[in-house]
């Protein structure tokens, strides 16, 4: 729903019932939120039988078979481009993400991986400056600042809770604001369906060659934890994504705080994890960063459209 222009048209608003198209952005976003959970859950079950670099593989190889029928449907006249090698980029990045991500999640409890995944926003801020050049002023330099306050809160100095997993998180958080940086780049002359197609194309290759040093022939039960790995995944993605067409993201990154109360769901059920009080506190201050963060983007948009509406005749 956009946002009012002036603050009294604000007071109007606060009163009306939410509009239908929000409804249901939020109800996407909070079932998406439990499907990453799920998959996060099948990582951790899955990688206590095969080691998690394996598991990164056969997330990639099914995706690359749901992907088939589409690009069968298509034609092999989608996949050309001249930018082959930021995709080579993306699909390095990507990789490293899931790989570093799916080795914390069998090392740490969900929720506290989950909880410094939402430094996504941040290292995104820092990175578009850098190879976006984007103009980035002192109210979201401090939102970046107060997030990373967040993770410290969560990681504690000179405390337990410092460890290579949180570490490996962090890495994977920063790989995967790189993708999100060569998305950017890409969308300005690829099409949606290309970029996530040349993404999973690259990803079986790339992953398929640390696995080799750790392969074991997988049973039906852990190819079917591979399979379940994907789909929820997958069905996570395009929920978000239909969710972001219906609604402003400022207005919906608050409910992705869901995908955290849904992971301490999972670990406690299944695998009788209690995240602390300092997962939660760290959490709620790094989602209110990237909460920020997204609001002032969405108003830097909607005052970019607005000028060039201005300023056409």
């Amino acid at each position: 729903m956009p946002e009012p222009a002036y603050p009294s048209e604000a007071r109007h608003i606060a009163f009306r019932a939410p509009e239908p198209n929000f409804v249901l952005a939020v109800t996407l976003m909070i079932v998406a939120s439990a499907f990453f959970a799920a998959m996060a859950g099948l990582i951790r079950y899955g990688s206590e039988d095969l080691h998690p670099f394996q598991l990164t593989f056969l997330r990639s190889a099914f995706g690359l078979l749901l992907m088939l029928p589409w690009l069968m449907r298509s034609g092999p006249g989608i996949l050309r481009t001249r930018r082959f090698g930021l995709f080579t980029v993306r699909g390095l990045t990507s990789a490293a993400a899931m790989f570093a991500f799916f080795w914390a999640l069998s090392q740490m409890q969900l929720a506290d991986a989950v909880a410094l995944s939402f430094t996504a926003p941040l290292f995104v801020t820092i990175l578009a400056v850098v190879f976006l050049h984007e103009v980035v002023r002192a109210r979201r330099w401090t939102a970046v600042a107060v997030g990373f306050i967040g993770a410290m809160i969560i990681l504690r100095p000179g405390g337990d809770a410092i460890s290579w997993p949180a570490l490996a998180v962090l890495f994977s958080t920063l790989m995967m604001a790189a993708s999100i940086i060569c998305i950017k780049l890409l969308s300005r002359t690829e099409s949606v369906n290309a970029i996530y197609f040349w993404m999973v194309l690259f990803l079986v290759p790339i992953t398929f060659v640390p696995a080799v040093f750790v392969w074991q022939d997988p049973t039906w039960e852990q190819l079917a934890v591979g399979a379940g790995i994907d789909f929820a995944g997958t069905v996570g993605h395009l929920l978000v994504t239909r969710a972001f067409g219906l609604a402003d993201t400022s207005a919906l990154m608050p409910f992705d705080f869901a995908r955290l109360i849904f992971s301490a769901i999972v670990g406690f059920l299944f695998f009788s994890q209690v995240p602390d009080i300092w997962t939660g506190v760290g959490a709620t201050v790094i989602a209110a960063a990237g909460f920020y963060i997204a609001h002032r983007e969405a108003r830097a948009a909607r005052s970019a459209g607005a000028a060039r509406s201005a300023a056409e005749p």
